[in-house]
């Protein structure tokens, strides 16, 4: 049986996400499960142009495919119900696990974590933020950085059964200034291994070619100069940059 023409057979839709900022919608298209964000339904912010959000996300999914680490699970533009949108395959995350958690400081793992930051809960227990020392988790952290995402909950991670991490809501990203909110700071100062140099050097390479051509649909001139320019100072300095900028470091809410 040939497989499903995902932008062109119908989506229909089966459910509402009302946890999220802009309109998300759970939809199918011939029996696969996707998430379904209409451009109609973006609320407007005051740093980053209205109407975007969708191009972005499908911006960072094709940085994402060259990168060659499948942080961002497929993502595309189509028409639906409600109009354009973005939509992206559904994944089914595993419920047992979260990559990232607030724990009691003095629960803080010795080994295969990273604390983030401490602070005080709604009872004024001391408690930290940390999130998981792995390998998927780093090249999600490195990607965010070059894509420069202003909104790395940890929502926004998808813990699989099998050990991968997806990144999903990539709507805030590419912004020509510095937008860099997450809570993956675990490996601040720590030097990139070369693989994760050798993904950033793939989109470099790839801005010159198929990648920049795609890209030119959806993002301005300016933020993929941006773009290049991020990928050439975190090759240079190999290593993961500390917060900079009056921007805060992570996004709120922290999940």
């Amino acid at each position: 049986m040939p497989a499903p023409d995902l932008a062109a057979a119908d989506l229909t839709l089966t459910g509402r996400i009302t946890t999220a900022s802009n309109a998300t919608f759970l939809g199918s298209i011939a029996g696969i499960a996707v998430v379904y964000k209409p451009i109609a339904g973006e609320s407007p912010l005051w740093d980053f142009p209205d109407g975007t959000l969708a191009q972005r996300e499908v911006a960072a999914y094709l940085v994402s495919q060259v990168l060659g680490w499948n942080v961002v699970p497929k993502t595309w533009l189509r028409d639906g119900p409600l109009g354009e949108g973005m939509v992206q395959l559904w994944q089914e995350q595993d419920p047992a696990h979260n990559a990232v958690d607030l724990v009691a400081t003095d629960k803080v793992p010795e080994t295969g974590w990273k604390p983030v930051l401490e602070g005080q809960d709604e009872d004024g227990r001391m408690v930290a933020l940390v999130h998981e020392d792995s390998p998927a988790l780093r090249r999600m952290a490195v990607f965010d950085i070059v894509v420069n995402n202003a909104d790395r909950k940890g929502a926004h991670i998808l813990a699989m059964t099998d050990g991968h991490r997806h990144g999903v809501d990539h709507g805030l990203t590419f912004h020509s200034d510095h937008k860099l909110r997450t809570v993956l700071w675990g490996w601040l100062g720590h030097a990139l291994t070369a693989e994760e140099l050798d993904g950033i050097e793939r989109v470099s390479e790839g801005l010159h070619g198929e990648l920049g051509r795609s890209l030119a649909d959806l993002l301005t001139e300016e933020e993929i100069a941006a773009l290049a320019a991020r990928c050439t100072r975190l090759r240079r300095a190999a290593r993961f940059p500390a917060p900079s900028g009056g921007m805060p470091a992570v996004p709120w809410p922290l999940f």
